[in-house]
């Protein structure tokens, strides 16, 4: 007997893809052992196999455009016996989510269960997430939810709490390959390009599998008889061919080199590095990133304008754009290389991190915390808080670590740059805190 609800609502998709489809249509894996790359997941001990072994519970793909985010979950609900159901957060609103929630309730009632797929979860506000709580728990949907942005900043706490996140990644030139050469079988025709020419096409997709299946078409129309080579083939895609693999161990190595260099103090190093970088066709935003973070984590406070230096330099490639704007880039490069080197920050966080780990549960001392009410008063919220400003020199030397708690000391700042007057000032705290006999 038919299902009673088979009948399409909203969200629901039925009709395979056409011969006129776009051939990443076409070309949707019809199982999971068809899906390219994500080996992490889908291998023999990926997560998504351990999984299927069990129960499959509502989860979150996060991932960059193209990776297969979509298709892996309507395979899912296949390979589970789950209705498949998809919407989109940009075009659904309360009234299709409410339609979807009672047909899915109704289904479940016949026997049937729903996996519901929703793209851009993100893009729904705290109320609309909360909506999902009360069907997830009682299983009316299996929920999978797909979002380019990080879902701890992006989605609330309460539906983190009721879902898994499985990360999926950009896919690799090898995986691009891959694709190019299922493309080609179902076109019955190799790609007029040369090798070169190949491996800027995948390039330019940047790991986004839809992407370059769509470029593969559209080069595949062209029906050339001779091979295009890497010059031709940007100039009638209007796209630059990057000129290095900005996924692989090329970029990884240079950038590396970068930034060691930097480390090291030898500008010139440093500069080649860039130029070879910005040569090769790597976005200057990443590296103004990157740059930006060399001064966080190798000058630190040795001397403090380096970071806001990089930021200018950051704000400044915006404001230009390129070549001019990459100069910027450049001077913070020299500036980070001859500026003082300290990670003195960089260590006392990460032993904080330790730490906080460790004793993470553990409450601040009372005599710190505020007393708004006069339950926490008699609580005794506040009671003994000494007032900085009203202490000799300004510094009471109370204690801020929770009650119990042997003090650390993370923050051991260098003989060098601005942390030489910084090691100066935290002397004289450390012998004040032991003089009032509070540390």
């Amino acid at each position: 007997m038919a299902d009673l609800f088979d009948k399409m609502s909203p969200g629901e998709t039925g009709d395979a893809p056409g011969a006129d489809a776009p051939l990443a249509d076409r070309l949707r894996p019809a199982t999971l052992e068809e899906v390219v790359g994500q080996s992490h997941l889908l291998g023999p001990d990926g997560a998504l196999t351990v999984m299927l072994r069990g129960h499959l519970p509502s989860l979150v793909f996060w991932g960059p455009p193209g990776v297969g985010k979509t298709t892996i979950a309507r395979l899912l609900a296949q390979r589970v016996g789950l209705h498949f159901v998809q919407i989109s957060a940009i075009f659904s609103g309360v009234a299709e989510l409410r339609q979807v929630f009672e047909t899915a309730r109704n289904r479940r009632a016949n026997g049937a269960g729903t996996l519901l797929f929703v793209d851009e979860i993100h893009r729904f506000n705290k109320a609309q997430q909360d909506g999902f709580l009360p069907h997830l728990e009682d299983g009316t949907v299996t929920l999978v939810g797909a979002t380019t942005e990080n879902p701890s900043f992006e989605l609330n706490a309460a539906l983190m709490s009721r879902v898994q996140v499985l990360t999926l990644r950009r896919l690799t030139l090898r995986d691009m390959e891959l694709l190019c050469q299922r493309a080609e079988k179902a076109m019955g025709r190799r790609l007029p390009l040369d090798g070169p020419a190949r491996e800027a096409l995948q390039e330019m997709a940047d790991g986004d599998g839809r992407a370059l299946l769509n470029l593969v078409e559209q080069v595949a129309a062209w029906r050339e008889r001779d091979p295009l080579d890497r010059t031709a083939l940007a100039e009638r895609l209007q796209r630059r061919a990057a000129q290095y693999d900005k996924s692989g161990d090329q970029h990884f190595n240079l950038i590396s080199a970068l930034h060691k260099s930097v480390r090291g103090s030898d500008p010139d190093a440093a500069l080649y590095w860039l130029a070879r970088m910005l040569r090769g066709g790597e976005d200057p935003r990443y590296l103004a990133r990157r740059v930006t973070r060399m001064a966080v984590e190798d000058i630190g406070l040795a001397d403090p304008q380096a970071q806001g230096i990089c930021l200018q330099a950051w704000e400044t490639f915006e404001r230009l754009g390129s070549p001019e704007g990459e100069l910027a880039i450049a001077n913070a490069v020299v500036y980070l290389a001859l500026a003082p080197k300290s990670n003195a920050g960089y260590a006392a966080y990460k032993s904080a991190l330790k730490g906080a780990v460790a004793t993470g549960s553990e409450p601040p001392p009372k005599h710190i915390l505020n007393a708004p009410t006069r339950l926490m008063k008699d609580e005794g919220y506040g009671d003994g808080y000494a007032y900085d400003h009203d202490a000799a020199e300004g510094f009471s030397g109370q204690n801020y670590f929770p009650e119990g708690m042997k003090r650390p000391v993370y923050y051991i700042p260098v003989d060098r740059g601005f942390e030489r007057e910084l090691g100066r000032r935290l002397d004289w705290f450390v012998e004040q805190r032991a003089k009032r006999g509070k540390g």
